[in-house]
């Protein structure tokens, strides 16, 4: 048995599929003079195939996922089109005398590893990107073709050191059970793809690829993190039964869509669902949604060369609020910084990113960028329910600058007679311990709050959550987020506004009992999480909500915490 990160829910049994790519051999050997006209062409149509290869890939994830999903691949031609590198390997065919594989090896390794060392997420996983551009260019020039996952004919578990953009945009998913891989987390590009796809998925297991040959009986346990190869005939009995019961609660669940999440006695709480793209609208209302509690903006300004024009980001948020259909929709701010950059705004390198020059700091100085998305958002109030959300604030004074920055944007509609919701309503992410403090100051400017536990529980505690060595030191359960949560919902409701939260807590349902009864209104998180969360409500009274939350409060360890909360989530639904 092997334990990794639970990436994507489910259980998976079936064959093994071992994907493993052949490793070009580079031509270490110098070239004469008189080969290097030669080996500049044979790189020139390396060059032309690879772009025509990604341009393929690119096409086939465009009509599979999405215009949205696709974008990776327009970053990938970039890298494949950029005049630099391409100088950088003719020069280095010319000057040092080496065949273009070889040349092409250097460079692409030199530009990967200086992305890593910088201290910048977005830019390292960047560095992902560029090798698997240069592998492609690689192979081209040796002639190396490697096993193509759309030409899969049979039903089987992948298994892999890793999964790359490209593999994953050209397996045939329907083919495709389950993954699992040596490496990647959470959030890495094969999580993602997984919980997209609803595929069983365990990453990061560290060595599942050397304990198979390709062939054998393999489970896939994506809720548990957990692979078994070549189980034993009982523990194969075991997990047939598991499955079997895993969808006929699946299908249970999916009875609940239409219905309210609401306790035994009769409280009611909305849930609503994180998107990052206008087509996961679809999967929110599949799961019964009732709004879009995070439309995350970034996904409009990244893998490109320039901003994003008012009329495509107009498009993208009415699409989504008529989508809808008068069903709130929570667009937030743009929210980029720490660990995204755009290639085309000069941003400065930081030691402390995440603390750095980021979200609304970021828009309140870029002020004609920021007022482009007010207006796109204005406009589209026009054709749903739109809420307008700022990110990263730490103080009244973001919140008034900002507002400041949106009536000036009113009321250049205004003068145009350009419609647009007048009491649109407006709010803040409280993911900053301070703004969690000052939450009753916060609350009298603002219409709601939403509470970004994944950045807050970062902050309250001091962990970076991507840091493998000090991740068991990041706890929701810590006593100190759960005061800082209860103190933020008190001081909305104080005020006579809404609390939501959207951070990986709100999709969990071992915190569900102490977020409904420490009062939480809204629970805002992946669509596929929604039915389970509903299903807990549905079967707790607010009461028994309350009492138990009463009771953890005065725990004094995260452990404690949840350990009361797995014995309440046993007794509520048996799991």
């Amino acid at each position: 048995m092997l334990k990794g990160v639970a990436a994507s829910p489910g259980i998976a049994m079936g064959k093994v599929f071992l994907y493993t790519k052949k490793f070009a051999e580079i031509n270490t050997r110098n070239i004469d003079a008189s080969m290097v006209e030669d080996e500049i062409a044979k790189f020139e149509n390396a060059i032309k195939l690879t772009k025509e290869q990604i341009e393929k890939i690119k096409e086939k994830t465009e009509r599979e996922f999405g215009k949205d999903k696709a974008q990776i691949f327009e970053a990938h031609l970039m890298l494949a089109n950029d005049p630099e590198l391409f100088d950088a390997v003719v020069n280095m065919i010319k000057n040092e005398l080496i065949t273009a594989d070889n040349a092409v090896n250097q460079v692409i390794e030199q530009h990967a590893s200086m992305m890593e060392s910088l201290d910048d997420k977005y830019l390292k996983e960047r560095a992902v990107d560029l090798r698997d551009v240069g592998s492609r260019i690689i192979n081209n020039l040796l002639g190396i073709v490697n096993v193509n996952l759309s030409e899969l004919d049979e039903d089987v578990i992948i298994i892999a050191k890793d999964l790359t953009p490209s593999d994953t945009a050209t397996m045939k998913k329907d083919k495709v059970l389950g993954f699992a891989t040596d490496v990647g987390g959470r959030t890495s590009h094969t999580a993602i793809m997984a919980r997209s796809l609803e595929i069983p998925a365990v990453v990061g297991t560290g060595n599942v690829t050397q304990n198979v040959a390709g062939g054998e009986i393999a489970i896939v346990d994506g809720s548990e993190g957990i692979v078994i190869i070549n189980p034993s005939d009982d523990i194969l009995k075991e997990y047939e039964d598991k499955l079997n019961k895993y969808k006929i609660r699946i299908e249970k669940l999916k009875e609940l869509k239409d219905l309210p999440a609401v306790t035994t006695d009769g409280k009611q709480s909305m849930l609503v669902a994180n998107i990052g793209t206008p087509k996961d609208v679809e999967g929110a209302l599949k799961n019964g949604a009732e709004g879009i509690g995070l439309f995350r903006t970034e996904f409009l300004y990244m893998n490109r060369n320039d901003f994003p024009s008012e009329e495509e980001q107009f498009e993208a948020y009415k699409y989504v609020a008529e989508k809808m259909n008068g069903k709130p929709v929570t667009i937030r701010t743009l929210d980029i910084g720490g660990d995204k950059k755009l290639p085309y705004l000069n941003m400065p390198d930081e030691m402390n990113p995440f603390l750095g020059y980021r979200a609304i700091r970021l828009c309140l100085d870029e002020k004609e960028m920021f007022k482009t998305q007010l207006r796109a958002l204005l406009r589209a109030s026009a054709y749903g329910n739109i809420l307008i959300m700022y990110p990263m604030i730490s103080s009244v004074v973001e919140v008034r600058k900002a507002n400041a920055i949106l009536n000036e944007v009113k009321e250049e509609l205004d003068t145009k007679g350009i419609k647009y919701d007048k009491n649109i309503k407006v709010g803040i992410m409280v993911e900053i311990p301070s703004a969690a403090v000052t939450a009753d100051i916060l609350a009298k400017e603002v219409d709601f709050f939403s509470i970004g536990t994944n950045d807050l529980c970062q902050y309250t505690l001091a962990v970076d959550r991507m840091n493998e060595r000090i991740k068991d030191y990041y706890k929701p359960f810590n006593p100190a987020i759960l005061r800082l949560i209860k103190n933020v919902i008190d001081a909305s409701h104080k005020e006579g506004i809404f609390t939501a939260m959207c951070g990986e807590m709100a999709g969990d349902p071992l915190t569900t009992v102490i977020l409904l009864g420490l009062g939480l209104d809204e629970f805002s998180m992946s669509a596929s999480s929604i039915p389970n969360i509903k299903n807990i409500i549905r079967n707790v009274s607010y009461e028994k909500a309350k009492e138990f939350t009463e009771m953890v409060l005065n725990m004094s360890t995260p452990d404690e915490i949840e350990d009361a909360s797995r014995k309440i989530l046993y007794d509520i639904i048996g799991e």
